[in-house]
């Protein structure tokens, strides 16, 4: 109860939360500031550019740069739809209506194949309009720039991390699978069979829903930067 109680205090973000659970570990917040833990990830030389940009004076406005308007914010919108949608798509494992449904996977090769599939999706789609918002940010000169600046500054620096990063979630899928898949052969042979063959069942529809919530958590960290800046468009 204790465990339980001290795992409903943390307050970090969805996906961490949700890693965690599924994972059964304690996760708990860090004490460090954040620029204390960002320092962390960052080089002396980014370090060094990060803090120029900063209290430098911003660069001059590039010409010709795209102008805000809001098809961009219907744009966004129109990517997570799709996202998601993508994300939530049960085919790939159940089959289009009208064709024979394929058997149900029950080896997580696949599973892992279709969430690093969706990954890359993300990450394909979602980087060119980091790209574009910024740059429409930075046409608006001043303090606007600065912030263009130091997002690509973060991204440079920040990307190969939280590839990293994301590239652990599988691992950590895998073990979910196994232990729905481990936990439903040791209830329907009381535990005394470990050689009982694999058979689908509710535990794998609990997976494939608890892989969908981690893909869900994941598009929204990713979609965070484009959020920020097209949040700074709307306000500047």
């Amino acid at each position: 109860m204790a465990e339980a109680s001290r795992r409903a205090r943390f307050s970090g973000p969805a996906l961490v939360r949700l890693l965690a659970r599924l994972a059964d570990i304690d996760a708990t917040e860090s004490k460090q500031a954040l620029p204390d833990r960002l320092s962390q990830w960052l080089g002396w030389s980014d370090a060094i550019t990060l803090s120029a940009a900063h209290n430098g004076e911003p660069p001059p406005v590039p010409p010709g740069a795209p102008v805000f308007d809001d098809e961009q914010g219907l744009e966004v919108q129109r990517l997570r739809a799709t996202l998601a949608g993508a994300i939530d798509d049960d085919s790939p494992f159940r089959g289009r209506p009208g064709a024979p449904a394929p058997a149900p996977a029950l080896d997580y090769v696949a599973y892992r194949q279709h969430y690093v599939f969706l990954q890359k999706t993300m990450d394909t789609a979602i980087s060119p309009l980091r790209v574009r918002l910024r740059a429409m940010l930075a046409a608006r000169a001043g303090e606007m720039t600065r912030l263009a600046v130091v997002d690509a500054l973060m991204e440079r620096t920040l990307s190969p991390r939280e590839r990293v990063l994301f590239g652990k979630i599988p691992t950590v899928l895998e073990r979910r699978f196994r232990q729905l898949r481990d936990d439903d052969i040791a209830a329907r042979t009381d535990g005394e069979d470990d050689s009982a063959p694999i058979a689908a069942g509710p535990w794998l529809d609990v997976f494939r829903q608890d892989m969908r919530g981690v893909l869900r958590a994941e598009l929204d960290v990713r979609l965070q930067p484009v959020e920020g800046l097209l949040a700074a468009l709307r306000g500047s």
